[in-house]
């Protein structure tokens, strides 16, 4: 029997610095994602684009953060989607759309992990920890709050009840490589296991992941997948508006997906921050095509050469 594969659109680009986002679940299906899954055996059913729950909340002490209204709307209608997806269908797959969409995205596949009786981990691979509380943001760009969302952070009061937080000793973050002050407070309080960049290139991919996807084994846990583009190096994914230079290669990203594939433990996955109009022919959304496929099964001997 063909497992189940939902693809939920969401056009958020309300939490970040530069328009384009919302152009991001476009491109992906422009790139060929939904029939790669089907070329992998899915059975693929594309829910089309979200749209954001119409809210009124009052403003923020912080002046700097804007657009709270919106992203409080998306998380609301993001977190029922995710929640129902994930009860529905053996692997729901989120289009962004920027970052501040997994504040609905985990917190909904939290809410069903939960129901089915088991922990909910979470692989960030991010250049950012997106740490930041609406009080402590200085850009007031809400795409740097999901983690500390989900989390179930205080400072979130004008967004949903979090039902079912993730546990912070639950998450791994992986390709960080810009941290602020605030955040960093936050990795040290919480106990968040980061394998920043310096680690990475220190002791590689394999053996920190291995580890992570031990720790979900022995918990029976499900797994979340959240993939920032900027996780990537800019000079092979560019189509991103927060490029940090230094970040992970062609070769570590698709060794992740590959090593992720084989544990079968993933449940679910983010794909964020992809901005089209900062895309070079169409490059970063093939890529993340690409390593959606090695996640999905594709092996090193069934990919065709390419041009880019």
């Amino acid at each position: 029997m063909r497992k189940k594969c939902q693809i939920l659109g969401a056009p958020v680009q309300t939490g970040a610095s530069q328009p384009g986002c919302l152009m991001g679940p476009a491109a992906l299906r422009t790139a060929g994602l939904p029939e790669m899954l089907t070329c992998m055996g899915w059975d693929v059913t594309d829910l089309g684009d979200m749209q954001p729950d119409a809210v009124t909340v009052e403003a923020h002490p912080n002046m700097a953060v804007h657009n709270l209204a919106e992203t409080v709307g998306w998380t609301r209608s993001l977190s029922d989607a995710a929640f129902k997806a994930a009860q529905s269908c053996d692997f729901p797959v989120f289009l962004g759309g920027d970052h501040s969409l997994s504040a609905g995205t985990v917190s909904g596949v939290a809410r069903s992990a939960a129901q089915k009786g088991r922990p909910l981990f979470v692989l960030w691979l991010d250049a950012h920890p997106d740490l930041h509380t609406p009080g402590s943001t200085a850009s007031g760009n809400l795409h740097g709050t999901p983690v500390a969302y989900f989390t179930g952070r205080p400072g979130f009061e004008a967004f949903p009840e979090l039902t079912h937080p993730v546990d912070p000793k639950n998450i791994c973050m992986m390709g960080i490589r810009s941290v602020d002050p605030a955040e960093a407070k936050n990795i040290d309080r919480l106990g968040i296991t980061v394998h920043d960049m310096r680690a990475i290139d220190e002791c590689g991919v394999a053996a920190p992941l291995r580890e992570f996807l031990d720790n979900v084994i022995a918990a029976n846990g499900l797994l979340h997948v959240s993939f920032d583009v900027d996780f990537l190096d800019p000079s092979i994914a560019p189509a991103v508006g927060t490029t940090v230079p230094g970040g992970c290669t062609f070769r570590e990203a698709h060794l992740i997906m590959e090593m992720l594939h084989d544990s079968g433990l993933v449940s679910s996955l983010d794909l964020v921050e992809l901005n089209p109009f900062l895309d070079e022919r169409g490059r970063t959304a093939r890529l993340l095509t690409d390593l959606t496929a090695s996640l999905f099964g594709r092996r090193v001997l069934d990919r065709k050469t390419g041009s880019f």
